[in-house]
């Protein structure tokens, strides 16, 4: 058998995980080279080097099926990537095994098993075969009930992906609202739901600009223009408050007023918000491959 101190030693070799590392060395009765080359055959081995790499490309899907769809992003590191049929593919996969399938989490998605092997198992091979990181990193699955309608829209080839939920208008009107959605970019569907902290950051930089420009003027005339620009941050942020672009004299929740329907839920997803994306130097890269090898 093998001993502690061999995990940690195909850790090192390999920087694939401690669990990964135990049943490799199960699997070749502590023989150490043969269990390197059963995690490299494997691709953990290929997809652990690359798991501190940065993936900010990559693609959102929709499906729905009657009253449940499922929006997923899953990234790459390159948009060249994003764009392999193997990759678009395994994206496809993934959504439709969510939708078909009771998770609530992404490591619940990672876990489910099919035909011998878990999703995730399915993820670290496509990483090894395709030679970039690939992550799996949200999906939002949302119910609905026969009154109600779903409105998707994916823009830019699924760089950014939306799903409404609306009850009593028509998918025409739910359209509508998922591509204002897209275009324009909402922090939550209703005021009081911005999360406090960005009013608080907002209101202290409007209170800035406001005394900067407003030398002088008494304190109420202050207060009454800080109000009004944070009156106007609401409307720019706020999905129900902004002004429909088709029609940009009312709001968006106006619009659906007047078509008899109301706006439930928004969920939208934009590829690497929030990742911190890498300068890459692929000059150095390459270098770094000749160096290696």
């Amino acid at each position: 058998m093998y001993k502690a101190s061999d995990v940690k030693d195909l850790r090192e070799k390999t920087g694939a995980g401690m669990m990964d590392c135990k049943k490799a060395l199960e699997a070749c009765e502590g023989d150490m080279q043969k269990a390197v080359d059963w995690l490299r055959e494997k691709g953990i081995a290929t997809a652990a080097k690359k798991e501190k790499r940065i993936a900010a490309e990559g693609l959102c899907q929709i499906k729905e099926d009657k009253n449940t769809a499922v929006i997923v992003e899953v990234n790459s590191e390159t948009d060249f990537v994003a764009k392999n049929e193997e990759f678009t593919n395994f994206v496809d996969y993934l959504v439709e095994k969510i939708l078909n399938n009771d998770v609530e989490t992404v490591e619940e998605v990672l876990a489910i098993q099919d035909e011998n092997e878990t999703i995730s198992d399915k993820l670290v091979a496509l990483t090894a075969k395709i030679g970039e990181k690939i992550s799996f990193r949200r999906f939002e699955k949302i119910k609905k009930n026969d009154d109600e309608v779903f409105g998707t829209y994916k823009h830019m080839g699924g760089k950014i992906g939306v799903i409404v939920t609306i009850k009593g208008a028509n998918e025409e009107v739910s359209k509508d609202v998922a591509m204002q959605a897209a275009a324009m970019n909402p922090i939550a569907l209703k005021r009081d739901e911005v999360p406090s902290e960005l009013v608080e950051k907002e209101k202290h930089f409007i209170e800035e600009e406001v005394k900067q420009q407003s030398a002088g003027k008494p304190e109420a005339v202050i207060e009454k223009m800080v109000v009004g620009k944070l009156e106007k941050y609401y409307k720019e942020v706020v999905l129900e408050e902004q002004a429909f672009i088709k029609e940009n004299k009312i709001s968006v929740s106006q619009y659906v007023k007047d078509n008899g329907g109301e706006i439930l839920s928004m969920v939208r997803f934009a590829v690497g918000e929030g990742i911190e994306k890498k300068q890459e130097n692929f000059a150095e890269e390459v270098m770094s491959q000749i160096q290696g090898s």
